[in-house]
């Protein structure tokens, strides 16, 4: 029996791991062929998490797709997730495009690794754009939703692309992807809804499945609650499950410390010291 695999990137390969991985490890009649593949991408150092495989790359190079594969026993992937994200400039347009264009590049690795009739999840920013996004998705999953978890702030205008059932175009070649998406959104003059010929104006504009999900009985992450009543003393707050482990702002900080402590010598300078 073929086990099951999936691929992603970013923090989300913790869940993966408790909501697949354990469950199949601990049941009664659990075997090793049985139990989920499971591997991670991200640019940064992963810490160690329980049947995930950790590869430290870049989703839009080939080479890491290759790295994958290698993982897969040349299988490929059932279902890919991507909980990636730029840095956020506050201007909404401009976070809105880099998005999406992190999303059409994680499609690279996803036409190498995602095999037929598979799945694939990719954060989103949502805008006046996104319709364009949907049409390009479109031309290689037949179903595409647009979901917005309970856990995502309803002031975030973040979202989830839930696609389903890979089917790329017959022929297709992964190294023609930016050609194939560069001709949607240019018009074509025919009257068309399903985005097949990338017209987005006028009668044709496309209507996206948005889907609110999630338990409302839950908290919301768009109020602040009290801390809970206790004895003076008893209450504790949490450290983090993982902090980081080399974040792009660890000189900040350091230099920062060494100036609260008047250090004037910034050589060999951690975190760590005292």
């Amino acid at each position: 029996m073929c086990c099951s695999r999936q691929l992603e990137s970013g923090t989300i390969h913790v869940v993966l791991s408790r909501k697949l991985y354990l469950p199949a490890k601990l049941a009664p009649d659990a075997r090793e062929s049985d139990l989920p593949l499971i591997v991670a991408i991200d640019l940064q150092p992963m810490a160690p998490i329980e049947g995930v495989i950790q590869v430290q790359g870049d989703i839009t190079n080939a080479r890491t797709a290759e790295v994958v594969i290698r993982h897969f026993d040349g299988c490929k992937a059932d279902l890919v997730v991507c909980d990636g994200a730029p840095d956020v400039t506050g201007l909404h347009d401009m976070d809105e495009f880099v998005q999406s264009q992190l999303i059409l590049a994680g499609l690279t690795i996803v036409t190498h690794v995602l095999k037929e009739g598979g799945k694939f999840i990719a954060k989103i920013f949502r805008g006046k754009d996104t319709g364009l996004l949907y049409c390009q998705l479109k031309l290689f999953f037949p179903v595409v939703t647009f979901a917005k978890p309970k856990s995502s702030r309803n002031s975030s205008i973040e979202a989830f692309a839930v696609c389903e059932n890979y089917s790329p175009p017959e022929g297709f070649n992964p190294k023609d992807l930016h050609r194939l998406l560069e001709k949607v959104g240019s018009p074509s003059g025919v009257d068309d809804l399903d985005c097949s010929s990338g017209w987005l104006e006028g009668p044709n504009k496309v209507y996206i499945p948005f889907l609110a999900c999630g338990d409302l009985s839950g908290y919301d992450s768009d109020r602040s609650y009290p801390l809970p009543k206790l004895p003076d003393g008893t209450y504790k707050s949490l450290d983090p499950v993982q902090p980081p482990i080399a974040p792009p702002y660890k000189r900040a900080l350091e230099l920062k410390k060494a100036s609260c402590h008047g250090i004037q010598d910034l050589d060999g300078l951690s975190l760590d010291s005292s």
